[in-house]
């Protein structure tokens, strides 16, 4: 099923970012690397606050008062009026094929319930194309939708429109008495279109600005000090970029490998920065591997990836939670995939 681009917002360029120049909306064949890279770089940029919505992902038990954790998002719509103002609803397209799983028990009530599963193919005519998923359960009056919308904007994220959102961990906030948030944080400078132009990003370990470095104190002790404080300072940005995979992973994978890693529930629990860089390590393997099998589940297609799931006994891969079936997964989808071009 081919779903439509979109209307374009009535003032798109308020949330385009820098916009590409008319010589550079060309045809397939014309985009230069230059050209390509200025694309990119538009696409990365944060989406206007006034677009930001926040979703609750985790709530408080037994407390009052009620406290819950938020995360921002843009909808669909968001995503759709970024690609027609910087590249026209001529410069892209976007393929959907919606298959349907077997049974699966849904661990929280015990029901059986099949899952909607969704491939978006987004085209970015001159750039190419990306390939995600998305899924929901079927007893869902709007499980379609949704999982549309998943599927849409991973894709979108592989080209960079979006992408930012993975940096989020969530934060705290009271909820009213339909648990909705009674206020909502205030976006850091680098998660506005303004403070991105400016060359606000995210804090990673490779950012010399982390590097917790301060001048050192007088003495024969200035040096340890000055050391004491850079590890900390390092330390602390690796919890930061550990937190930050959560959402890349999804919670039963990012809690697995903290679990079985360095059997904590929290990175800031874990005290020995060799656990740190191996549980970083191991999510970011986790991370390729996801985008290894969602790019081999188009290739094998959504019939042979439910039945894999099955067999290993999962429902999604939103369940997998360790490595090894994992890469079972992964394996058994490429194989397929390879069969399928013979």
């Amino acid at each position: 099923m081919s779903a439509p681009n979109g209307l374009a917002h009535d003032n798109p360029a308020s949330m385009a970012g820098p916009p590409l120049t008319a010589s550079s909306r060309t045809t397939a064949s014309q985009y230069s690397e230059d050209r390509v890279k200025e694309l990119v770089e538009a696409l990365e940029v944060p989406f206007d606050s006034s677009q930001i919505e926040w979703r609750v992902t985790n709530t408080t038990k037994n407390q009052q008062p009620v406290r819950g954790q938020v995360i921002p998002y843009a909808n669909q719509r968001a995503y759709t009026d970024r690609l027609n103002a910087l590249l026209t609803p001529a410069g892209w397209t976007r393929r959907y094929t919606i298959h349907t799983s077997a049974n699966f028990e849904r661990s929280k009530d015990q029901k059986i319930v099949a899952k909607v599963l969704v491939t978006c193919e987004l085209t970015i005519f001159g750039v190419g194309s990306h390939s995600a998923t998305g899924e929901e359960w079927a007893d869902d009056d709007n499980a379609g939708t949704s999982a549309e919308a998943q599927a849409f904007k991973r894709a979108c994220s592989c080209f960079g429109l979006g992408r930012y959102f993975y940096h989020f961990t969530g934060t705290w906030v009271e909820l009213d008495d339909r648990k909705r948030p009674k206020s909502v944080p205030k976006l850091a400078g680098w998660a506005t279109s303004e403070g991105w132009l400016r060359g606000l990003r995210p804090v990673t370990e490779s950012d010399p600005k982390s590097s917790g470095q301060v001048p050192a104190a007088s003495g024969g002790n200035g040096q340890a000090l000055h050391d004491g404080n850079r590890a900390r300072a390092q330390g602390g940005t690796l919890v930061r970029e550990i937190e930050q995979m959560e959402q890349a992973l999804g919670k039963r994978m990012y809690r697995g490998l903290l679990k079985t890693l360095a059997r904590v529930w929290n990175p800031s629990d874990i005290e020995d920065p060799a656990i740190r860089q191996k549980v970083l390590a191991h999510m970011q393997a986790a991370e390729r591997g996801f985008r290894r099998a969602d790019a081999a589940r188009v290739k094998a297609g959504l019939a042979a990836f439910a039945g894999i799931l099955g067999s290993l006994q999962v429902s999604s891969l939103d369940q997998v939670d360790n490595l090894k079936t994992l890469q079972e997964i992964v394996i058994a989808l490429e194989e397929r995939a390879a069969h399928s071009k013979q």
